[in-house]
């Protein structure tokens, strides 16, 4: 049996481009994190911050961009709730270490 045709709409673009967005959010955080320690005196603390702020940044990258080609195509895929649960906990993470730049 034949699936009748899908019409998402501008749905699969609109999500793309909130992929984007958090991404762009969270590389301005890290940038504006990185700033305090290269213009601070810092100690190995906010550089292990930073470090650990770097990796994370990377993580939600690769998530992100997964998820922008998965959903280039006629019939993107359903997100697996895994994939969502790492991405929120990355993002939340992000904030997490942006708050502990500030105050450490």
């Amino acid at each position: 049996m034949n699936r009748p045709p899908r019409d998402p709409g501008a749905q699969p673009e609109r999500t793309r481009l909130a992929w984007r967005r958090t991404l762009l959010a969270a590389t301005v955080l890290g940038l504006l994190a990185a700033r305090g320690v290269i213009v601070e005196d810092t100690g190995p603390r906010q550089v292990t911050l930073i470090a650990l702020l770097a990796l994370t940044w990377l993580a939600l990258l690769i998530v992100s961009h997964r998820r922008i080609r998965a959903l280039a195509t006629d019939r993107p895929v359903t997100l697996p709730w895994l994939a969502a649960l790492g991405a929120v906990g990355v993002v939340l993470t992000l904030a997490v270490l942006a708050v502990l730049t500030m105050v450490v």
